[in-house]
């Protein structure tokens, strides 16, 4: 009989440990369930990020495509604009050189006038008196 006294505590014993086991099995059962459906929402998650990702990167080339367009059509703009203002300073300059060209001819006829003037002799008329 000491056998079957000493057999009851250890059957209480293990039902008791099957018990708590089970109980941690269950838990287990319920983190990994649990783990499962974050690990579902992660990966949801993961690939909404690279779709957004991949369409900011789209959007952003696109945007840096059509500045760039942008500047080239600038550029060509402003070299227009500037052949178009290097294109008035030579004609200005023409302009100044015509002028100038002119200016001298009427030097040049002013300075023989006076030097004819000079040359003839003084009738004592009022027209001698003009140029002096």
């Amino acid at each position: 009989m000491a056998k079957s006294k000493d057999l009851e505590p250890r059957v209480t014993a293990l039902e008791d440990k099957v018990d708590e086991l089970s109980k941690q099995v269950r838990t287990s059962q319920h983190d990994a369930a649990a783990a499962r459906v974050l690990a579902g929402g992660a990966d949801r998650d993961v690939a909404e990020i690279r779709t957004e990702i991949r369409d900011f990167r789209k959007a952003t080339t696109a945007s840096f495509n059509a500045m760039r367009e942008d500047m080239t059509d600038f550029r060509r703009d402003v070299e227009v604009r500037f052949g178009q203002v290097d294109q008035g300073f030579a004609e200005m300059r023409g302009k100044l050189d015509a002028t100038a060209a002119g200016q001298q001819q009427i030097v040049t006829l002013l300075d023989t006038l006076i030097a004819h003037e000079k040359d003839k002799p003084d009738t004592g008329s009022a027209d001698s008196s003009k140029f002096d």
